[in-house]
């Protein structure tokens, strides 16, 4: 990922060359992963505070410093997991409820592997970068069966069967939307896909794939098991589903995972449908300006607008019932894909929008 070229050197003469590469490429992932759990527990001080201000309160501001109050809440509920006793239920499976939390977080980790932060710079640049994703994504829904199954608890079960049936209908409209990325870049390497979206603004794919995008991020709130989609965590129905019997830093494990699933949709989505690392601006300015030149700076900075976006969704909608979310998922978001992968193919084959000049 990163050169570190005198690094590589170094560790050359002091150990055997055959160990140089694995090695550096194991602290840099280790690298990656404690900034993102870092950048995952600010995002929960950012959620309670966005939501605080848009229900006219404060929000968390007993713990920190003076110019934001507050700051130091995600640390004082880390300190707060790890001394609370994990219980598991006698009657469980010991195995399978251990199991669950790694389950649930070690795909949303290592999906991170494939995304290139920059140009040229992923851990694994592979040519099914989107197929690797979409792999992926589907084995979380695996480690919320097992807890809600493992548990042997009949609310546990419920919020775990609830979950399962959700990702289901609302993976395929992913998927599809998916589908119409890869027919606007003709590559399943996500490289690949951001450099085919160069022009600027107007050349990235939200213009001509401005529903597949509305369906792809509605799909992402409903794959994290996020409001207004939260119906597998239902306080008022099944106390907490799938997640019930856990507790201390195996409740946290899954915690992590939610919102690291955020983090990863909200880059996903400016991946596939607003440049990732490209600016803005490129088109506009002369090639040699800082403000026309990607990089990882415009990648973080709009993956700000879908991180927010799921903040002020949890703010602004009630929890819907199960048969509407059901319905929303099979009867209008794969409709929607379809057509539009349909007006799609016919902008592919007549050469219309971004196709246009292209063999």
């Amino acid at each position: 990922m990163w050169d570190w070229t005198p690094i590589r050197d170094w560790l050359s003469d002091e150990i055997t060359p055959y160990w140089t590469f694995p090695l550096l490429t194991a602290v840099q992932a280790l690298i990656v992963t404690v900034c993102i759990i870092l950048t995952m527990a600010f995002y929960t001080l950012a959620e309670r505070k966005v939501i605080g201000w848009i229900q006219a309160r404060k929000g968390p501001n007993r713990i920190g410093g003076l110019l934001i109050p507050g700051l130091a809440q995600p640390f004082a509920d880390v300190v707060k997991l790890m001394f609370k006793e994990i219980i598991i239920p006698a009657d469980a499976n010991k195995f399978l409820f251990r199991l669950a939390p790694f389950l649930a977080l070690v795909p949303s980790l290592a999906i991170w592997a494939v995304i290139p932060l920059r140009p040229q710079h992923a851990f694994a640049n592979i040519d099914a970068g989107l197929l690797y994703i979409l792999a992926l994504t589907s084995m979380g829904v695996y480690g919320i069966i097992l807890a809600g199954w493992a548990a042997n608890s009949k609310y546990a079960f419920l919020g775990a069967m609830r979950s399962a049936a959700q990702i289901v209908a609302y993976e395929i409209a992913m998927g599809f939307a998916m589908v119409g990325v890869l027919m606007a870049a003709g590559s399943l390497n996500m490289g690949d896909i951001i450099q085919a979206q160069h022009g600027g603004a107007l050349s990235w794919n939200w213009f001509w794939l401005f529903p597949l995008l509305v369906v792809y991020f509605i799909a992402g709130v409903a794959e994290t098991n996020r409001a207004p989609f939260d119906v597998a965590e239902g306080e008022s129905e099944i106390v907490a589903g799938f997640h019930v019997d856990y507790s201390g830093m195996a409740f946290a494990l899954f915690f992590i995972a939610e919102y690291v699933n955020m983090i990863l949709i909200s880059v996903l989505t400016v991946i596939f449908f607003f440049g990732g690392w490209l600016s803005p601006l490129d088109g506009y300015l002369p090639e040699d300006s800082w403000l026309a030149a990607p990089g990882f700076f415009w990648l973080g900075l709009k993956t700000l607008i879908p991180m927010f976006g799921f903040l002020w969704l949890r703010a602004t909608f009630p929890r819907y019932r199960y048969d509407q979310i059901m319905r929303l998922g099979w009867k209008a978001l794969i409709p929607v894909t379809l057509v539009w992968l349909l007006v799609e193919g016919f902008m592919v084959y007549f050469h219309v929008g971004p196709w246009k000049g292209h063999p």
